[in-house]
């Protein structure tokens, strides 16, 4: 029994020396903090396929009462403003060049006799190619509302008119997607290298030798190193979850303790990376290589910007090994579906793997090291 408290309590003392020389440099303490707060704004309000504000400008060639209605739609929306009304075609080339406009919807002259006639017609909406994405979703915006404006004609002829829902986002709000998958990936970068720099670190400084000969043993090395990073990363997925929930206003629909427990076993895994790095890695600018190299494809392969099913085959295989995959579906189904701990228990298994294989590992380098 005593010797589990003089083990517990070096361990403790090794934290306590760990987060004072993270923590101690007031520099250091705002780099942890700050740019956690900055990129959760900055994706928030940047990374968005949302068209808020859709400039666009118009080509009237029918005047008549018809295409009044459809441009009464259009400008009605509040993702439209006209900022030009054309009275020619030769000002369309002019609106989309100098980029007043991100569209130019054209009404051909005979639209209200065509559609009177029961006749098909058209419009022609000529968008910006520089972007393809917004002009994609704008094009999908005029779509709809075309389509609402045939629907309220049709009424009569017993058309039928699609109703949508969207299941947990029911805006179809992109911010609601990337927010809660932060609150893995900015912590992420930080405890990859907190936990890669702190051997190297020492090893750069002299101390690592002071520390060997110190009573600590390897074990107690590597468990004191592992749980400062670790509380960081927490630090900071609280920093971005308090976000998502009152600054976006982002409504989380499941508990915090499954939260919480997602973003721990996370940051286990990725504590074990980072010693792993740090135990092969002889000078601090080696961990910076090694994280880099390795954060990108962790970022790719875990399905934030296009999903897993989409990946060929073999590069679905690797996935398995990447803990970001699984802590980025756990917290995005804890947040928005609302399901437990238990529902995504699956998803804990690959990432409690790649701690038990990273820690272990790291481990047995320090005590090569040591010995």
């Amino acid at each position: 029994m005593e010797s589990w408290r003089s083990f517990w309590r070096r361990v403790c003392w090794m934290v306590r020396k760990e987060m004072l020389s993270t923590l101690k440099d007031p520099k250091t303490r705002v780099i942890l903090i700050v740019p956690v707060i900055m990129q959760s704004m900055i994706f928030g309000y940047v990374a968005t396929y949302d068209l808020d504000h859709v400039p666009y400008a118009l080509l009237d060639m029918s005047h008549s009462r018809e295409s009044a209605e459809l441009t009464a739609k259009i400008d009605g929306s509040t993702a439209f403003e006209r900022v030009r009304t054309l009275s020619n075609a030769n000002g369309i080339s002019d609106c989309i060049d100098s980029g007043e406009a991100m569209l130019v919807v054209a009404i051909p002259q005979d639209f209200a006799a065509r559609l009177s006639s029961g006749k098909e017609t058209s419009i022609q909406v000529i968008t910006d190619g520089r972007n393809t994405m917004t002009a994609s979703l704008a094009r999908g915006y005029i779509g709809s509302i075309v389509g609402e404006f045939n629907a309220v004609r049709n009424l009569n002829l017993n058309s039928v008119r699609l109703l949508t829902l969207a299941r947990y986002n029911p805006n179809l709000i992109t911010r609601w997607n990337f927010l809660p998958a932060l609150v893995a990936l900015l912590s992420l970068v930080q405890v990859l290298m907190l936990g890669g720099l702190s051997v190297a670190r020492e090893r750069e400084q002299g101390t690592f030798d002071q520390l060997l000969v110190t009573p600590l043993s390897p074990t107690q090395i590597l468990i004191g190193k592992a749980v400062a990073p670790m509380l960081v990363g927490i630090l900071q997925s609280t920093i971005v979850l308090a976000i998502c929930r009152f600054w976006f206003q982002i409504p989380m629909a499941g508990d915090l303790f499954s939260m919480y427990l997602t973003i721990f076993v996370f940051m286990l895994s990725c504590t074990g990376l980072g010693l792993s790095i740090s135990a092969i890695s002889e000078t601090m600018q080696q961990v910076m290589v090694y994280c880099f190299v390795l954060l990108m494809p962790m970022v790719l392969l875990s399905g934030l910007a296009t999903p897993v099913d989409n990946m060929p085959e073999a590069l679905q295989i690797i996935t398995y090994a990447d803990p970001m995959r699984f802590a980025l579906d756990s917290v995005r189904r804890i947040y928005l579906e609302g399901v437990s701990a238990w529902d995504v228990a699956a998803n804990f298994i690959p990432m409690l793997l790649v701690a038990g294989l990273t820690m272990p590992l790291a481990g047995w380098l320090f005590r090569n090291r040591i010995y």
